[in-house]
């Protein structure tokens, strides 16, 4: 992770720093329109799979808005923002009056992300409406995402969409929108935004720096995400993915040492997003081969692997809410894992 952006990948640009886009050009010029035609919606939830570039779209449209304050005026196409420009240069330094992005918060004593958005940070929100309701210029909110709300802080944000200020604009991120409250849902204009296809994901790659000519293995499995992308070059992520292929092919005392090299790797220091991509790519493997396993017929064994899917989530969900040793737990998961997977 970028130590002066806590949560931003390693070769990644941060959204609020980055202008350009790839891959969205009829949602850019939805937004455009929309926001031109003086009806746009006040609140927007921009949804899609993570590291597509949904909050790329949200900061470029904040700065579009900033931009160009009189609607009736503003272009129909959202041009890139020019990072000299004293709007873009509020917004990626944060210190814009007219623009809040609620995100998972630091904490103080361990210097690490938090689990979830809290109502603390909600409350920002609030206060930021106050200082700013007599400027006359617009407010806009980034949540980003709204998935990491926890209950308190969904009901808080939830209260000010259901009244919102005059001339106030929230952009809803989301990378599961069906886990959000309905009540949010409900009061957002739904954009979703699909996987890049391969032509945009090279772009969007090569925009970062990474050399041209990425082999099509790598770009299936990024499936149209930039950030998985940069997962798989930069933090080891097709290594881990040949040592799970390499636990579900061994047997016996081989078995065993795959399980705990991979384990190992898992659960050493700094190894929180390698780990969540580990999480996501057995969640993904299990749900294709369930998905499979239907296709063919055999209802038995998709739902044997529909309860694997939902048993190994609540392990999980349980070791890291009592903080349960990782690599404990790994083993554990990988056992259970390779014995179901090779029934």
């Amino acid at each position: 992770m970028s130590e002066e952006r806590p949560g931003v990948l390693d070769g990644a640009i941060p959204p609020q720093d980055n202008p350009k886009l790839f891959g969205h050009e009829e949602a850019e010029a939805f937004l455009a329109q929309s926001y031109r035609s003086g009806k746009g919606h006040h609140a927007v939830l921009i949804e899609g799979p993570e590291g597509i570039g949904k909050a790329t779209l949200a900061f470029r449209f904040a700065n579009h808005v900033l931009s160009h304050p009189d609607p009736s005026s503003a272009p129909e196409i959202m041009a890139d923002p020019n990072p000299a420009s004293v709007i873009s240069r509020q917004i990626s330094g944060g210190a814009s009056h007219n623009l809040l992005h609620l995100s998972r918060p630091v904490d103080d004593k361990t210097g690490k992300v938090k689990s979830a958005i809290t109502v603390d940070e909600v409350r920002r929100a609030g206060k930021f409406f106050s200082q700013t309701s007599g400027t006359g210029n617009w407010r806009i909110v980034i949540i980003d995402p709204a998935d990491d709300l926890n209950r308190n802080a969904a009901n808080a944000i939830l209260k000010i969409l259901e009244e919102p200020p005059k001339r106030a604009l929230f952009l809803v991120l989301s990378h599961a929108p069906g886990r959000l409250l309905p009540t949010i849902r409900s009061r957002c204009l739904p954009l979703k935004l699909a996987p890049l296809g391969d032509t945009a994901l090279r772009s969007a790659l090569e925009n970062l720096g990474v050399p041209p000519g990425q082999g099509s293995e790598l770009l299936a499995a990024a499936k149209g995400s930039v950030s998985e992308a940069l997962k798989l070059l930069n933090y080891g992520g097709c290594e881990i993915i040949d040592a799970y292929r390499q636990v579900l092919s061994a047997d016996g005392p081989a078995a065993r040492r795959a399980m705990h090299r991979l384990a190992d790797a898992l659960s050493g220091k700094d190894s929180d997003t390698i780990f969540g991509f580990f999480l996501s790519h057995i969640g993904d493997d299990i749900t294709e081969r369930a998905r499979a396993a239907a296709l063919d017929g055999s209802v038995t064994a998709a739902e044997r692997l529909a309860r694997l899917h939902s048993e190994t989530t609540e392990r999980i969900n349980i070791s890291q809410a009592y903080n349960l040793d990782r690599k404990q737990t790994l083993i554990t998961i990988l056992a259970e894992l390779k014995q179901q997977l090779s029934a």
